[in-house]
């Protein structure tokens, strides 16, 4: 058991979540606003043992050798990589501290989205109609960039419909190809695609300016990754030529750091995320609390 457990954030855990976590600490403190900088998570950390963070906020070095008592961080948001963490994970790793984060809790949402915005397209509702008139996803020719689950739940629903789906990743995926999904190489994928759906981890960026040329006139482009998977300057370029449009559900997954292409009239941007519904604060609570206890089992 921890002494003191603390969430420096709002972290997302449904109520019966929280409630649990007072089985695994003597002391349970839940912060319901987003820490200003590093002192004030500090300040909230104290002499706390475990730690609970979400997305929003950073755990440094500098955070951890002001709190040497830290020996569990559990991250309560999607842990691709060490490196596109908001964790020092290798510090803490370096200095016998465990960091636990979680995958795949939201991609259900993810899929009803994209699903959402492209009848929208197909059929003009409240969008700008693709076609002369309205058409079905069906013989529509998809191409999804990174099939992990989110690139793969939405393969699936596409194929389920009835489209022509093909893939790209660094990696093949032979039990998909089995299912009926092609592989193409990137630049042949662009091209023969008509909606292309870019599924990629946090900090992947593969569509350059050589891409969206490959890429070319008429295309929908979706944006699933948690952050942009394209240089913004090569897709501003790309929207400004024709008639294509660029669709996501968070500023995060545009990249627009220079104000280039927010309120473009080619993007469409919900300013919500898709996975955040309350089946998935349901599974990131189980995978937080199953985090905990493996931890504290060992």
């Amino acid at each position: 058991m921890f002494k003191k457990l603390v969430a420096i954030e709002p972290v997302s855990l449904v109520p019966q979540a929280e409630e649990e976590l007072h089985r695994y600490a003597e002391e349970v403190v839940l912060f319901e606003d987003v820490p200003a900088d590093n002192a004030e998570i500090i300040r909230r950390i104290k002499d706390a043992d475990a730690v609970l963070v979400s997305y929003t906020s950073r755990i440094e070095k500098e955070v951890f050798e002001a709190c040497p008592n830290i020996r569990y961080v559990g991250m309560c948001c999607s842990l691709y990589s060490k490196e596109s963490a908001n964790v020092d994970i290798a510090w803490a790793e370096e200095h016998g501290i465990t960091v636990k984060g979680i995958r795949d809790y939201g991609d259900r949402g993810v899929v009803e989205f994209v699903l959402c915005e492209l009848v929208r397209f197909l059929h003009g509702y409240g969008r700008p109609m693709w076609q002369d008139m309205p058409v079905e996803i069906t013989n529509l020719k998809v191409g999804i960039v990174g099939l992990g689950v989110s690139g793969g739940l939405i393969a699936d629903a596409m194929q389920f419909m009835g489209a022509d789906v093909s893939y790209f990743s660094r990696t093949r995926k032979p039990e998909k190809e089995a299912a009926g999904f092609a592989f193409k190489p990137l630049h042949d994928l662009l091209r023969e695609s008509d909606v292309v759906f870019a599924c990629l981890n946090k900090n992947v960026i593969l569509l350059h300016e050589e891409e969206f040329k490959a890429l070319g006139q008429h295309k929908l482009l979706f944006n699933t990754s948690i952050g942009p998977a394209f240089e913004p300057q090569a897709l501003k370029a790309w929207l400004d030529s024709g008639d294509n449009y660029f669709i996501c559900d968070t500023k995060g997954a545009i990249g627009d750091t220079e104000g280039i292409l927010e309120g473009h009239p080619h993007v469409v941007c919900a300013n919500c995320s898709a996975g955040r519904t309350r089946q998935a604060f349901g599974l990131l609570s189980q995978k937080v609390l199953a985090n905990i206890r493996e931890f504290l089992n060992a």
